[in-house]
């Protein structure tokens, strides 16, 4: 069963992942991009503590970087080799303690876990840009090769988009290390051979039962009249059948180490908004070439779930880690409208709350790369998914997330409209919470507003019922304008009933046939 874990991934790794259970493992992890290398270098600027959360590019010397560099010099569990303690040390002095450092550390700690996690056969691709590739080469050294691990290639992923740079030359690539856990490691060359060049394609002129090929020189002999020559005739091959060979187009050439793949335009199938998301193909030329059918293939930071979504078109087992909700809730989406509803059964979800307990410790917890996390889990939670969260740091006006309802306006046209989520948290709450969310929904212009509560609020409910209903013209349905929600209602199965924007395909395609009729029916 392919897995998906919701938590810190240092956490997860130690408590949930064994020895020697991954085939390959690729991270594309955060870093402070949005700040010049300077910057961190130098730790020049005040530290935003409240950005400091795991999925923004920040990184703070805090309790968790002492925490982590600490256990790096003590080694009590002895995962960290000798040059990865020394490197460590020696950045220490070099760097100091700031921004950079702290991320170093976080990742040492990781790509330790990695390493260990790793089957002897193994390979480990880290995806990252310019900015700190070379600390983190210095680090991957550290564990892979000092474990008789060997470094395999620096692959170079170059992509177009419009230069605006006019200082440098514009940074048009990134990199990505590719290690194996041993000299015994998976890499099918066949299934990542590139395409020819229309003029190289020319040459396959000959046909026979396998195909079209051209006839090459053996380059086994460097005194040979044919030797490594290519676009050689039939005749070449009858006078010397034993310095020649058939090479079939099919061959393809044999992959280098710079790839020229497209980043994901704003009109791509694929594209879903995520910051930081990568194309499909980047991850399927990993994914083919560096392991097989069945094998379980893991991604500790899994962001938007690309090497999650490619593993299972490929046929391959998987497991990814994110310590946000909004990531898992968009894998999960993403899984299901790709695969349909029952690779859904398929996922086993852990870490996230299963029980009151788990969703008020959620609630409570201080730690600010998880700030926001329980809002966020329980909008997704109880939208199935279909809302999207505030992201606004302040002065959202108690808005927690957003959903699209499709109804119809006066003149009988589809129209979208907005359906607030406001959440909280406290013991005690008074029927002002309620008449707040009806203000905003008012000043909005939305067409409801759902309460979700940490406990349950039974004078919350009854203020609720005075502000009425709304009538879905589409659906020719009421619903309560303003509806509370509590966690334990949630955990109990209750989830959103309006025709959120999941159903816009739907809603089109009937609205195409124009029948009525057929909208209520597929919506309902």
């Amino acid at each position: 069963m392919n897995k998906l874990y919701y938590g810190d991934n240092l956490e997860v790794m130690r408590k949930h992942i064994r020895d020697e259970a991954v085939d390959l493992c690729y991270i594309d992890p955060p870093f402070n991009s949005k700040r010049t290398y300077n910057q961190i270098y130098n730790n020049i600027g005040k530290e935003d503590k409240a950005q400091a959360q795991a999925f923004i590019d920040t990184w703070t010397w805090n309790d968790d970087a002492i925490k982590g560099l600490s256990e790096i010099h003590e080694n009590d569990k002895g995962i960290y080799t000798s040059q990865t303690i020394e490197l460590i040390n020696g950045l220490d002095k070099v760097l100091k303690k700031g921004s950079l450092l702290s991320y170093l550390v976080h990742m040492t700690q990781r790509i330790a876990e990695i390493h260990r996690i790793l089957k002897p056969t193994g390979s480990f691709y880290l995806h990252c840009d310019p900015t700190a590739s070379h600390y983190l080469k210095l680090v991957l050294d550290s564990v892979f090769c000092a474990n008789k691990g060997e470094f395999q290639n620096e692959i170079i992923w170059c992509y177009k988009e419009r230069e605006l740079s006019k200082n440098r030359w514009n940074r048009k690539h990134d990199v990505i290390f590719f290690y194996s856990k041993t000299d015994n490691y998976t890499f099918n060359s066949n299934e990542v051979l590139e395409t020819y060049s229309e003029v190289t394609r020319k040459k396959f002129k000959y046909k026979d039962e396998n195909g079209y090929y051209m006839i090459r020189g053996k380059g086994t002999d460097i005194n040979s009249p044919v030797y490594k020559a290519d676009g050689l005739s039939p005749e070449h091959e009858k006078k010397y059948p034993d310095l020649t060979y058939r090479q079939y187009i099919k061959e393809g050439v044999l992959p280098r180490d710079w790839w020229e793949i497209g980043i994901i335009n704003k009109a791509a199938n694929e594209r879903l908004g995520y910051p930081t998301q990568k194309p499909e193909a980047l991850l399927e030329k990993i994914v083919k070439a560096s392991s097989n059918k069945g094998d379980v293939i893991f991604d500790p930071y899994c962001g938007c779930g690309t090497s999650s979504i490619v593993a299972e078109r490929l046929g391959r087992n998987w497991i990814g880690i994110d310590i946000t909700y909004q990531s898992i809730s968009l894998i999960l989406k993403r899984m299901e409208d790709t695969f349909g509803k029952k690779v859904l059964p398929t996922i086993q979800l852990t870490g996230v709350p299963e029980d009151f307990e788990s969703a008020e410790a959620l609630a409570h917890k201080e730690d600010d790369r998880t700030r926001k996390e329980f809002e966020k889990w329980f909008v997704l939670a109880f939208s199935d998914n279909r809302a999207i969260i505030n992201e606004k740091k302040g002065g959202d006006g108690g808005i927690d997330g957003i959903a699209y309802m499709m109804d119809r306006n006066k003149k009988g046209e589809s129209e979208l409209n907005r359906v607030l989520f406001s959440v909280k948290s406290d013991k005690v709450l008074s029927p002002k919470v309620v008449r707040e969310l009806n203000g905003t929904i008012e000043r909005e212009g939305a067409a409801m507003g759902y309460l979700l509560t940490l406990y349950p609020m039974k004078n919350l409910i009854a203020e609720s019922k005075k502000y009425g209903s709304y009538h879905n013209t589409l659906l020719d349905k009421d619903f309560p304008k303003i509806e509370v929600i509590s966690v334990q209602e949630m955990l109990d199965g209750k989830r959103i009933t309006i025709p959120t924007t999941h159903e816009i395909a739907v809603t089109k395609s009937a609205e195409e046939k124009g029948s009525d009729t057929q909208h209520k029916m597929e919506l309902e």
